[in-house]
């Protein structure tokens, strides 16, 4: 491996330039060295941003890097991770892991004998306050978590009607399988990554689908609401073998205020983690002189998660050595979970997950 790692990229749309912002404010010797996408436009744009080689195909791509990012539609994620794994190139690829669980398997099974590996970009675990929260988590103070209730809901937040985000085709869900992945990951990753046994919960589509509707501001274009096939929202209980339970509410759209609040409830302590504004509370009580309830605002840094995320990404790629976090193993367990969501909703039952199958 050259002393500088050389960084290619696959989809080098928003999501990708993101990714280079921060990857060009790493403390690491990494290059942007080249870009793939099928639209011209993009390879030019992207070519012209960071002075790197370009190609419509990524097979000639692969013998220029030493690791590459998959931002892609999650359609292509299988597509790219799968080729790039055969290369024997590292990756990181986009939450989720795919669009569907079958394409999440056929990853997952492309990973497990791969030479390279495979980091799963949920970037959220590393931001400070829930590193924070796991430490006294694995130091004991929190006791055994016993319950999560994960939030991540945008009063309004479709992410552009009739682009990608909103076909199911080719996102393979709405708000589901967008931001809750990221709520279900986090909520497993604090529970300490307990076996799920059973799952229920209900999807919706009230808002996006409809004409008249009403937003302050979008992130992509709003073509309208011809092109929406997913959900906007969705409920769910998640049971684990350990006895922890999560309650999930996600929602691009929804008539309440905005939050991205966690509650973990341990029985020597709880939490709550609030990663729109990056704050921590810790909630004892004790007898100590005098019954009493101690309320502890937790300060930390505010490090760019997405940034550390890939610190950690490319330390792996020039250690030769995979990190134990962001498995594919891990998200490929949050695949299942979403999966069984959309199979509750669609059945009006509890689906039933056993240790063999998650």
């Amino acid at each position: 491996m050259t002393e500088t790692i050389q960084l290619g990229i696959i989809g080098l749309g928003n999501i990708a330039e993101i990714h280079c912002t921060n990857l060009k404010q790493l403390d690491q010797p990494v290059s942007i060295a080249a870009g793939v996408d099928v639209d011209a436009d993009a390879r030019k744009r992207f070519a012209e941003a960071h002075d790197a080689a370009v190609y419509e195909e990524a097979a000639a791509m692969f013998e220029t890097v030493d690791a590459v990012l998959v931002t892609t539609p999650n359609r292509y994620h299988e597509q790219y991770v799968v080729a790039a794994l055969e290369a024997g190139l590292d990756v990181l690829v986009e939450k989720p892991l795919a669009h569907t669980l079958d394409s999440a398997e056929r990853i997952a099974a492309a990973a497990e004998s791969a030479e390279g590996f495979c980091m799963v970009g949920f970037h959220k675990r590393f931001a400070d306050p829930v590193q924070a929260l796991v430490g006294y988590r694995d130091a004991g103070d929190m006791g055994e978590v016993s319950h999560i209730e994960a939030n991540y809901i945008r009063r309004r937040g479709v992410p552009g009607r009739g682009s990608w985000f909103t076909r199911k085709d080719v996102a393979g869900g709405g708000s589901l399988i967008d931001i809750g992945a990221h709520a279900i990951d986090l909520a497993l990753h604090v529970a300490d990554h307990p076996e799920v046994v059973e799952v229920s919960g209900d999807t919706r589509a009230q808002f996006g689908v409809d004409e008249e509707y009403a937003y302050v501001q979008m992130w992509g274009e709003d073509h309208g609401a011809a092109e929406f096939s997913v959900d906007d929202s969705a409920s769910a209980f998640i049971r684990c073998g350990d006895g922890t339970t999560i309650s999930l509410e996600v929602a691009w759209a929804t008539n309440r205020p905005d939050s991205q609040e966690y509650y973990v409830r341990g029985t020597e302590a709880g939490a709550k983690l609030d990663l729109a504004d990056q704050s921590l509370t810790l909630f004892e009580t004790a007898n100590t002189g005098q019954m009493h309830h101690r309320t502890t605002d937790i300060e930390t840094q505010r490090t760019d998660p997405q940034r550390r995320e890939q610190a950690r990404f490319v330390s792996a790629v020039r250690d030769g050595t995979p990190p134990s976090e962001n498995t594919v193993e891990q998200a490929l367990r949050v695949q299942r979970v979403m999966d069984a969501i959309y199979r509750a909703s669609e059945t009006g039952a509890a689906v039933s997950l056993g240790e063999s199958n998650i």
